[in-house]
C-alpha cells in the first residue's frame, strides 16, 4: 500500500471513529441509567443517591436507578463498574475518602483510585460529628481527652468498621493520646444504639443521624470535622477550633465512570447534574438531611480526587487502618 493510499485509508477510519462517537454522544441516553453504591440501603451514599437521580432522570429523559452492591470492603461494586462498558450506562456513585483508602486496603482486588476511573460530576459534601453521651462528665474536646487518660481501660470508642468514622476516629485517638478502646460494628447505627444504653463513649457520625439525638439531649456534641461550623450545631467548635486541624474532614459524594467513557458523554453529564442541582426544592431536601451542595465540572472533580489522594493515604499509613 502506498503512503498516499495509507494516509487516505487512516484518515477515512478517524473520521468514522469521530462520527461513531459523535453519534453515540448525540443519542445518549438511549436507555436507564445505573448508578452502583458499593453501599448498603440507608446508608448516606445511598440517601443522596435517591435525593438527585429523580431530578437528573428527569433532565435526561431516562430513568436513573440506584442499584445497591454493598460488600467486599466496596470491591464488589467498583470492580462492577470498571468490568462495565464505558458507554456512560453504568456509573459508580461513592464518596472520595472511601474510594480512596479502600483502593489502598483490598487485598486481592487493587485499583487505581484516579487513573482506573472518569470523574464525572459531584453532588455534594457532607462532615463528621464527635459525640459523647450526654452523662459524660465533659464539655469539650479538652475535657474528655483529660477524662479518657483519668480513665484508661474504661471508655470505647463504637464506629462501623471499615467507614470513614472508623478511620477519623483512629486518627484522632492517634493525634490527642486519648485512651479509647476501639469496637467494630457492621454499621455506625449500631454504634448509636449501644451509645445510648451506656456501652459506647465516644462516636463519630454524620449531622442527619445525630443531630436530632444532640437536640433531644442525648448525646452531647464536642466537636464538627468541617473546615467551619456547622449551621445545624453553630455552638459546637471544629476540629482545628478544638486545637486539633489535621483532624479537618470533609466527605464529597460523586460519581465516576468506566476508562473510556466518551467526553462527550461524561460532559452531558456533568451538564445536567449540575443543572439538576439548580432545584431550590433538591437543596432544601439535601440540606434537611446534612447535605452541603457541590458543584464542578469533571476537571474539578479530577483535580479533588488527586487532593484526596494526597489527604488519606498518609492517614490510612499512620493509623495502620482496616477496612475488615
Amino acid at each position: 500500500m502506498s503512503k498516499r493510499i495509507f494516509l487516505v485509508v487512516a484518515l477515512a477510519i478517524a473520521f468514522e471513529l469521530g462520527a461513531a462517537g459523535l453519534a453515540h454522544a448525540q443519542s445518549y441516553p438511549s436507555k436507564p441509567i445505573k448508578f452502583v453504591l458499593p453501599y448498603t440501603a440507608g446508608s448516606p451514599n445511598d440517601v443522596l443517591a435517591r435525593l438527585v437521580a429523580p431530578g437528573l432522570s428527569s433532565r435526561l429523559g431516562q430513568s436513573v436507578v440506584v442499584d445497591n452492591r454493598p460488600g467486599g470492603g466496596t470491591a464488589i461494586g467498583v470492580k462492577a463498574v470498571m468490568t462495565a462498558d464505558p458507554d456512560g450506562y453504568t456509573l459508580l456513585f461513592t464518596n472520595t475518602p472511601t474510594h480512596v483508602f479502600a483502593s489502598l486496603l483490598h487485598k486481592s482486588f487493587h485499583y487505581d483510585p484516579v487513573k482506573d476511573f472518569v470523574p464525572v460530576a459531584t453532588f455534594g459534601s457532607t462532615s463528621l460529628v464527635l459525640v459523647v453521651p450526654a452523662s459524660l462528665p465533659a464539655n469539650s474536646l479538652k475535657d474528655f481527652v483529660a477524662y479518657t487518660k483519668a480513665n484508661p481501660g474504661k471508655l470505647n470508642f463504637g464506629f462501623g468498621q471499615g467507614t470513614l468514622p472508623h478511620l477519623v476516629g483512629e486518627a484522632f485517638k492517634l493525634s490527642t493520646g486519648a485512651q479509647l478502646a476501639s469496637i467494630p460494628y457492621r454499621g455506625g447505627a449500631q454504634a448509636v444504639t449501644d451509645m445510648l444504653g451506656g456501652r459506647i463513649h465516644m462516636n463519630l457520625g454524620a449531622g442527619a443521624t445525630l443531630v436530632p439525638l444532640i437536640r433531644e439531649g442525648k448525646l452531647r456534641a464536642l466537636a464538627v470535622t468541617s473546615p467551619a461550623r456547622s449551621a445545624e450545631l453553630p455552638d459546637v467548635p471544629t476540629m482545628a477550633e478544638s486545637g486539633y486541624p489535621d483532624l479537618t474532614t470533609v466527605t464529597y459524594y460523586g460519581i465516576l465512570a468506566p476508562v473510556g467513557t466518551p467526553a462527550e458523554v461524561v460532559n452531558r453529564l456533568n451538564r445536567d447534574i449540575n443543572e439538576s442541582l439548580k432545584s431550590p426544592e433538591l437543596q432544601a431536601a439535601m440540606a434537611k438531611v446534612g447535605y452541603d451542595l457541590k458543584i464542578g465540572s469533571a476537571q474539578d472533580f479530577a483535580a479533588l480526587m488527586a487532593d484526596e489522594v494526597q489527604k488519606w493515604t498518609p492517614m490510612v499509613k499512620a493509623t495502620g487502618f482496616q477496612m475488615e
